[in-house]
């Protein structure tokens, strides 16, 4: 069975940091690409940042590049990816998803997702 288990989330002030873990297990994952999606209120989800299944490539959403850095770890069964926010602002206010891709290439595109977490909320306050 597929599992995306997400943590982390949490509530801070403006300019504060915290970092989500995900841990995706139940196929092979350590070849396919991993992204953070976010959804705000009223809003569209939006892919945040992704990383290739080597982990050697990623990308970022514009207004969170210099802000979030995206990693994972890779090992035989499971694979673990990890979003450190810092610098954090009221418009960062979403619930975070985890999202594993069936290919090995970091994409910003939605639906190349193919395993989703259930979420993590993540509020900054002003």
């Amino acid at each position: 069975q597929v599992q995306l288990v997400e943590s982390g989330g949490g509530s801070v002030q403006a300019g504060g940091s915290l970092t989500l873990s995900c841990t995706a297990s139940g196929r092979t994952f350590s070849g396919s690409a991993m992204g953070w999606v976010r959804q705000a209120p009223g809003k569209e989800r939006e892919v945040v940042a992704t990383i290739s299944g080597s982990g050697k490539m990623w990308r970022y959403l514009a207004s969170v590049k210099d802000r979030f850095t995206i990693s994972r770890d890779n090992a035989a069964n499971t694979a673990t990816a990890y979003l450190r926010m810092e610098n954090l602002k009221p418009e960062d206010t979403a619930v975070y998803y985890c999202a594993a891709s069936g290919q090995t290439l970091a994409t910003m595109l939605l639906n190349e997702y193919a395993y989703w977490g259930q979420g993590t909320q993540v509020t900054v306050s002003s």
